[in-house]
Parts: C-alpha cells; sequence; structure tokens
C-alpha cells in the first residue's frame, strides 16, 4: 500500500534538492574556472535571494499569525467586557427593584406635585376669553332690555311758551281784525293762547298774544315772519317773553 504522502507535490527537503541543484551546475561548469567561478558566484547570489525572500515571506506570515492572534484576543476580551456589563446592568435592575418598597411611603408627597399638574391644566387665557365674553353677552343683554323699556315710555316732546307783542301802524288800525288774522296762523307743533291789548301810548295799543309750541317744529323766526306778512295791520313783532315747558 502506498504512503498516503507519496502523491501529495510537496517539497519535504527542499534545502536539500536547492543544495544539490547549485553543486549540479558547479560541477558542470567546473571546466572552465572562470565560467564556473562566476556561475558558482551567480548561484550562491540567486540562493541568498531565495533565502531572503523566503525570510521575508517567513516573517510576514508570521506578523499575520501575530495580528490574527491579537484580533482573537481582542474578541475574547469584548466579549468578556460585554458580559460584564451585562452583569453589571442585571445587578443595578435587581438593586432598584429592591430599593422601590422602602420609597412607598414618600408617595404621599407626591400630592402636591398632582396639584401643580392640576394647575397646569387650567388655561388662565382662555378663562379669560370666556369671562370676557360672557360679560359682553351681559352688557349686551341690559342694553337690548333698556332699549325696549325706554321705548314703551312716551317720548317727552320739547316744548315751549312764547309771548309775542303785535305792534299796529296807528290808532286807526282793527286790533280786532289783526288777532283774528294771527291766530289764523297754523303750523304744526303750534297752539296759540289767550291774547290781550296793551295800551302803548298816544291812544294807540298793541295786541300781546301767547303761544305754545313743538321747539322741533317752529321757531320764533317763522312766527315773526308769518305775522309780518300782514304788512296792511302789522307794524313789527317782538319776543316779550319765552320759558321753556
Amino acid at each position: 500500500m502506498a504512503h498516503p504522502l507519496a502523491t501529495e507535490k510537496i517539497w519535504f527537503d527542499k534545502a536539500r534538492v536547492e543544495e544539490a541543484e547549485s553543486n549540479y551546475y558547479a560541477k558542470k561548469y567546473s571546466g572552465d574556472n572562470a565560467v564556473g567561478s562566476a556561475t558558482a558566484t551567480l548561484l550562491a547570489d540567486i540562493k541568498n535571494i531565495k533565502d531572503h525572500i523566503q525570510g521575508v515571506l517567513a516573517s510576514g506570515s508570521e506578523e499575520e499569525e501575530i495580528d490574527m492572534q491579537r484580533l482573537e484576543k481582542l474578541e475574547t476580551e469584548n466579549q468578556a467586557l460585554k458580559a460584564l456589563i451585562n452583569t453589571l446592568e442585571a445587578r443595578v435592575c435587581a438593586l432598584e427593584m429592591g430599593n422601590k418598597p422602602a420609597e412607598a411611603p414618600s408617595k404621599p408627597a407626591a400630592a402636591p406635585a398632582a396639584e401643580e399638574e392640576d394647575d397646569d391644566d387650567i388655561d388662565l387665557f382662555g378663562s379669560d376669553d370666556e369671562e370676557d365674553a360672557e360679560a359682553e353677552r351681559i352688557k349686551q343683554e341690559r342694553l337690548a332690555a333698556y332699549a325696549a323699556k325706554k321705548a314703551k315710555k312716551p317720548t317727552l316732546i320739547a316744548k315751549s311758551n312764547i309771548i309775542l307783542d303785535v305792534k299796529p301802524w296807528d290808532d286807526e288800525t282793527d286790533l280786532a281784525e289783526m288777532e283774528k288774522l294771527v291766530r289764523g296762523i297754523e303750523m304744526d307743533g303750534l297752539l296759540w293762547g289767550t291774547a290781550k291789548l296793551v295800551e302803548v301810548g298816544y291812544g294807540i295799543k298793541k295786541l300781546q298774544i301767547s303761544c305754545v309750541v313743538e321747539d322741533d317744529k317752529v321757531g320764533t323766526d317763522d312766527l315773526e315772519e308769518a305775522i309780518v306778512a300782514f304788512e296792511d295791520f302789522v307794524q313789527s313783532v317782538d319776543v316779550a317773553a319765552f320759558n321753556k315747558i
């Protein structure tokens, strides 16, 4: 039975093979001393270069192996730290859970906080708005009630009592006719009153007549113009008295 490594293409004694190769080429070119010496030197240089390359490769593989070892070590330490952190967190949680019953008596102190939360829930500005709206509504209701009450009351009409002195041209003027003409003046808001004849002088008398007028409808100027229009009888008209009623 063949050995298991007989079929593998592996150099198990690479150094001996390279040395045999060097000796072969040295003997082959030994007939010519110059060529043999140069060949031997060249082979030696090649061997040195190969050895150097192998050394570099070997050192590189060692560094990579060292880096891999460091990486594995760091991963192991990282896992250990994670496990430690988890353990510490579990212990802290357990301590917190264990301390909760001890803090139970302090629960009543939370009542002021609840009251503060209730105070915070109060919308101060909203309440002001509601109060303003309610005050405005009450104001409008009172104004409407006042207006309705005022509408039911009879409106007071401003009136005045006027006494006029109507003077004739002379003593021959018919004063009775003149009074008739004056009383014949009709205006909305005019009501004639009593009249009398007053001595002026030299046998001349004037007609003194009273009337009541609504101030918004009849003015003294209107009355004077209407009376003076009887120019055949009336010389002038004066206001003897004017009183508000």
